[in-house]
C-alpha cells in the first residue's frame, strides 16, 4: 500500500503536487454550506418542542404522535448512504441546490398541514432530502477547502453547527412555538433554504475532476437503505414498546441480515454504493465509531435535561431553549478556538480524546442532579464543559471523516459520518430513555408505600432515572475517548505517517489535494 505524504496537516488529505489553486469564493461558499448545515440539525430538535401543540391541533393520536419524528429519522438515516453516492455522481453543487428546494417544499407542507397524514409525508420528505443535502454539504467542504490551515477553520465552523445546532433548534423551536405558532417551526427553514440555496447556486464551483462517472448500485442502494431503516425503527420502537416485543427484535434481525447482505454485495459489485476501503481505514473508522458513541450520550442528554427543565424545575419552553445557551457558546469556542487552531499543530487524537474525556467529565457533574439542583452551580459549568469537549472533538472528526479518500468518494464519506450519528442518536434516545424509565420504575415502587407525597416522589423517581441513565453516558464518552486514542493514528504534521492514509497502488495520486503554498 502506497502512502502519500501530507506536509501541511495530519489531518489533511495527501498532497497532489501541481494541484490547481483553490477556489477565491471558497469562503463566501461556506456561509451558505454552514447555512444549511444550520437548517438540517436545528429541524432534529426543533420541532420536539413544537409537537405537543401540533398533535393536539391536527388530532394525533398518541399512538402516532412519536411518527412525526420517527418518520423524518427513517428517511434522514437510512437514505444518507444513497445521497452521498448520489452528490459524487451527480454533481455535489447540483445534489445540494436540490436538497434544500426540496427540503422548502417539504418544510412548507409541514407548516401548511390539516391533518396526520399530511404532517407525517412532510416528516418524510424532509428526511428524504435531508438526506442528498447532509453529505453533499460536507463533501463540499472536503473537496473546496484543501489547504490545512484553511481547512482547520473550515471545519472548526461546521464542527460547531454539527454540535450546537441541536441546542440552537431547541431555543428557536420555544420561541416560535411559544410567541407565534407551532407551524413556524416548519415554515422557519423557507428562509434558510432559499437563501443557501441562491447563495450556493451563484457561488459554488466544484473542482473539476471530482465527479464520480461510475454507475449506481442498485443492490447496494435497496439492502443499505431497508437495513439502515430496519437498525433505527427497531431502536425506536424498542423505546415504546420494549426490547423484547416481538417487532423489534424481527427489526434488529432483518437490519442484521440485509446489512450483512450489504456488506457481501459491495465486495462483489464492479462499482459499489459504499467501497469498504472507506470505513476500513482505522482513522476514518475510528471517527465514524466514536462520534457515533458520542452522539448517543448528547441526544440522551438532551432528552434527559429538557424533561429535567420543563417538568421537574416548571421552566417555560422558550426559558428551557435558552437554558442550553452554555453549551452552544462551548461547541463554538471548543470547535473555533480551540480545535481550529491546534487541529495543524498536533495529531487529531490529541483533539479527539481528551475533547470527549472533557465531556465525559461535564456529564459526570449531571450525575449530581436533584430536585432544586442549582443551574449556576451544576447545570451551567456542566453544560460549559460538554460543549468544549464535543467541539473540540468534533471538529478534526468531521475533518478526519474525509481524510485520505479519493475525491470521487468525498459524498459516500461523508453520508457515514451522518449516518454514524444518526444511528447513534436513535440508539442513544432507546437506550438511555429505557435504562432511565427502569430506573424511575424501581425507585418509585421501593418508596411508594411509605410515599406522602406522591407527586414529589414522582419527580424523585424520574431524576433518580435520569441520573442512572446520565452515569452510562459518561462510559458512553468514556469508550469514545479510548476509541479515538487507539484506532485513530493520524500522524502530527509534518510526518505524514503514520495514518497518512490513502489509498491503495495507482489511486493515490488522485487524492482530494492540499495545495502547498
Amino acid at each position: 500500500m502506497s502512502k502519500t505524504p501530507d506536509t501541511t496537516s495530519g489531518i489533511g488529505p495527501g498532497i497532489e503536487s501541481g494541484a490547481s489553486q483553490p477556489d477565491p469564493r471558497r469562503w463566501k461558499a461556506l456561509v451558505f454550506i454552514a447555512l444549511a448545515q444550520l437548517m438540517v440539525v436545528l429541524d432534529a430538535t426543533i420541532v420536539n418542542i413544537a409537537l405537543p401543540t401540533a398533535q393536539q391541533d391536527l388530532g394525533i393520536s398518541d399512538g402516532n404522535r412519536q411518527w412525526v419524528i420517527t418518520a423524518y429519522a427513517l428517511a434522514f438515516g437510512g437514505l444518507l448512504l444513497f445521497g452521498g453516492r448520489i452528490a459524487d455522481l451527480w454533481g455535489r453543487k447540483r445534489t445540494f441546490v436540490v436538497g434544500l428546494i426540496g427540503f422548502a417544499v417539504a418544510s412548507a407542507l409541514g407548516g401548511a398541514a390539516t391533518g396526520q397524514a399530511m404532517m407525517l409525508g412532510a416528516r418524510g420528505l424532509q428526511g428524504v432530502f435531508g438526506a442528498l443535502l447532509a453529505p453533499a454539504a460536507l463533501s463540499l467542504l472536503a473537496v473546496m477547502f484543501t489547504d490545512g490551515k484553511e481547512r482547520a477553520k473550515a471545519f472548526g465552523i461546521y464542527g460547531a453547527i454539527a454540535g450546537g445546532g441541536g441546542a440552537v433548534g431547541l431555543i428557536l423551536g420555544g420561541f416560535l412555538t411559544e410567541y407565534l405558532n407551532w407551524r413556524w417551526t416548519f415554515y422557519v427553514n423557507i428562509p434558510f433554504a432559499v437563501i443557501a440555496a441562491v447563495g450556493a447556486y451563484l457561488v459554488i464551483r466544484e473542482p473539476e475532476g471530482t465527479r464520480n462517472r461510475s454507475s449506481l448500485d442498485i443492490p447496494g442502494v435497496v439492502l443499505s437503505t431497508l437495513g439502515l431503516v430496519a437498525l433505527v425503527y427497531g431502536f425506536t420502537r424498542a423505546e415504546s414498546e420494549g426490547w423484547t416485543e416481538g417487532v423489534t427484535v424481527a427489526m434488529f434481525v432483518a437490519s442484521a441480515v440485509l446489512l450483512a447482505a450489504f456488506v457481501v454485495t459491495e465486495t462483489k459489485v464492479k462499482s459499489p454504493l459504499l467501497p469498504l476501503r472507506v470505513v476500513t481505514d482505522r482513522n476514518r473508522g475510528g471517527v465514524y465509531l466514536s462520534l457515533g458513541l458520542a452522539v448517543i450520550a448528547m441526544f440522551g442528554l438532551f432528552l434527559f435535561l429538557t424533561f429535567y427543565l420543563q417538568v421537574v424545575e416548571g421552566y417555560s419552553p422558550l426559558k428551557t431553549g435558552f437554558a442550553f445557551l452554555p453549551m452552544v457558546v462551548g461547541m463554538i469556542v471548543g470547535s473555533t478556538q480551540i480545535g481550529a487552531r491546534l487541529m495543524t499543530r498536533v495529531p487529531p487524537r490529541m483533539l479527539m480524546g481528551p475533547g470527549f474525556l472533557v465531556a465525559a467529565v461535564g456529564m459526570l457533574l449531571l450525575t449530581q442532579l436533584e430536585i432544586g439542583s442549582s443551574y449556576a452551580g451544576l447545570i451551567l459549568p456542566a453544560q460549559l464543559l460538554l460543549g468544549l469537549g464535543m467541539g473540540t472533538a468534533f471538529m478534526p472528526a468531521m475533518s478526519l471523516s474525509t481524510h485520505g479518500v479519493k475525491p470521487t468518494d468525498a459524498g459516500v464519506a461523508s453520508a457515514m459520518v451522518n449516518t454514524s450519528q444518526q444511528v447513534g442518536g436513535a440508539i442513544g434516545t432507546a437506550l438511555l430513555n429505557t435504562i432511565a424509565a427502569s430506573a424511575t420504575t424501581s425507585y418509585i415502587a421501593a418508596r411508594a408505600a411509605g410515599a406522602n407525597d406522591p407527586r414529589l416522589l414522582e419527580f424523585q423517581g424520574m431524576v433518580h432515572g435520569f441520573s442512572a441513565a446520565i452515569w452510562w453516558a459518561v462510559g458512553i464518552l468514556v469508550a469514545s475517548t479510548l476509541i479515538a486514542v487507539v484506532l485513530v493514528d493520524a500522524g502530527r504534521p509534518g510526518t505524514g505517517a503514520p495514518g497518512a492514509s490513502s489509498e491503495d497502488g495507482a489511486d493515490a495520486e488522485t487524492k482530494i489535494p492540499v495545495v502547498v503554498h
